[in-house]
């Protein structure tokens, strides 16, 4: 069943993605037709041409001997074949035969001395059929091949070899002719491809271009920015929502915030003092998510990396202090001027900051460093992350432990979609000596321009 299976394979019909790998691919085979098909087609119809020519001569030949045939008073028949003529039908020339015959097939006059009929598989003639008084001849003329003209000889010869090499590369070049026509066609559909990779969560306003697009793919470019007109009323109804939730949680959160400060327990007070921060923050992330969908990166913007993540370590080390733990900034002593939004920078490592806080253990410390290239590495002393696990962190209100109420797991999703909206990279590893290091890569000033000039084209 296998080999079966496999010789099946091999009749299969390659498949090609590329519409234009299709149309070259078909074209090939189509030129590879007329290739070999062309010179034999024309070779049989020089051939049945010069076989017509040669049996209309031969035709013209029997009817100049019909007319040298006379039939005497007495019956006597005579044959008078001028002297000019003689030398054309003599066996030292060879080339040219002649039979003439009675009504009853006998041979009254012949060139040759051999009996028989003058067709063979080397001779080849028409005839001729006279009637002169009452007597009817029939009058044979034929032509020796093995004698032909040399040049005819030569041009039969050879018409295959010359043509066939005359043929390859005319078509060859149509071929690479075609081939340039195809990519100008289809040019809009490449411009319309490239637009639609811009378009995304951030960049739902982009349509399809429908300049040059070819009548039969409108339909489809129409269809296709009519669903595009729904996705993104979609996510503006969402991004308000979400907008609109978190900015209608914050005034009930201060009202409890007021009203628990009244309360005479120490204890339960300071309980849910906690649980309202606990809130606020979810609240404040997801403005930030918010406002994250609906940023847009300019170009020539840039930011100080080094000064981003000294104010953040300056913002956030009451909190690593309170739970006694340490937060501490290294690396560069520059600044690293890189392609940025500085408030969205910011919020990014003051979660990966936090985050690591969170986790890393008391009496150590979290280090954020900075590098000259454009990097920032945040290391904790917490128990690692698993590698099944180190994609699962990065998705909205994922969490390992369920149970736990100090976040809702939109913290490292945060710390996502800054590193997206920026072109950079972020990824996570553990240390030798335990602890996880999450490093975020983000493009240098001045290699900015390439983002600039990207977007440009866009």
């Amino acid at each position: 069943m296998a080999q079966i299976g496999f010789r099946a394979g091999l009749f299969t019909r390659p498949s090609f993605k590329s519409l234009i790998s299709r149309i070259v691919f078909m074209h090939i085979i189509a030129v590879a037709v007329v290739a070999i098909f062309l010179p034999l087609v024309l070779l049989w119809l020089l051939n049945s041409e010069i076989d017509q020519l040669h049996r209309a001569a031969m035709r013209a030949q029997a009817e100049t001997l019909a007319e040298r045939i006379a039939v005497q008073p007495g019956g006597k028949v005579t044959f008078n074949l001028p002297e000019s003529l003689r030398g054309l039908y003599s066996e030292a020339y060879g080339r040219y035969q002649y039979d003439i015959r009675d009504a009853d097939g006998r041979l009254l006059f012949s060139s040759h001395k051999k009996t028989g009929s003058v067709e063979s598989e080397t001779i080849s003639g028409a005839d001729v059929t006279q009637t002169i008084g009452d007597t009817t001849f029939r009058i044979q003329v034929a032509e020796d091949l093995s004698h032909r003209d040399v040049i005819t000889d030569d041009i039969v010869s050879n018409f295959f070899r010359r043509v066939g090499w005359i043929t390859i590369p005319i078509l060859l070049i149509l071929l690479a002719i075609d081939i340039i026509i195809f990519r100008r066609a289809i040019a809009p559909l490449w411009m319309a491809s490239e637009e639609a990779s811009n378009i995304g969560p951030a960049r739902t306003d982009i349509r399809l271009p429908t300049e040059q697009i070819p009548r039969e793919i409108m339909p489809l470019v129409t269809a296709v920015n009519q669903a595009l007109d729904r996705l993104e009323d979609g996510f503006r109804v969402q991004r308000q929502f979400t907008a609109d939730a978190a900015h209608q949680l914050r005034t009930p959160l201060a009202i409890l915030r007021t009203r628990i400060e009244t309360l005479g327990d120490d204890a339960a007070r300071q309980v849910l003092h906690d649980d309202i921060e606990g809130m606020s923050r979810i609240v404040a992330q997801l403005l930030e998510i918010a406002e994250l969908d609906t940023l847009v990166l300019d170009p020539g913007e840039t930011a100080d990396l080094r000064a981003v993540c000294a104010e953040v370590v300056g913002a956030i080390a009451p909190f690593a202090i309170a739970q006694h733990k340490d937060i501490a900034l290294r690396g560069a002593d520059a600044p690293v001027m890189i392609h940025g939004n500085s408030e969205m920078l910011q919020r990014a490592i003051f979660n990966l900051a936090e985050n690591a806080i969170k986790f890393t253990a008391k009496e150590t410390s979290v280090d954020v460093e900075v590098g000259d290239d454009g990097s920032v590495r945040v290391r904790d002393c917490g128990p690692g992350v698993a590698e099944a696990e180190r994609e699962l962190i990065f998705q909205r209100f994922w969490r390992r432990d369920r149970q736990r109420s100090d976040g809702a797991g939109l913290g490292l999703s945060i710390v996502r979609g800054v590193a997206d909206d920026h072109d950079a990279t972020v990824a996570v590893d553990n240390l030798p000596g335990g602890g996880a290091e999450f490093t975020l890569r983000f493009r240098l000033a001045e290699d900015a321009g390439d983002v600039e000039s990207r977007v440009a084209r866009h």
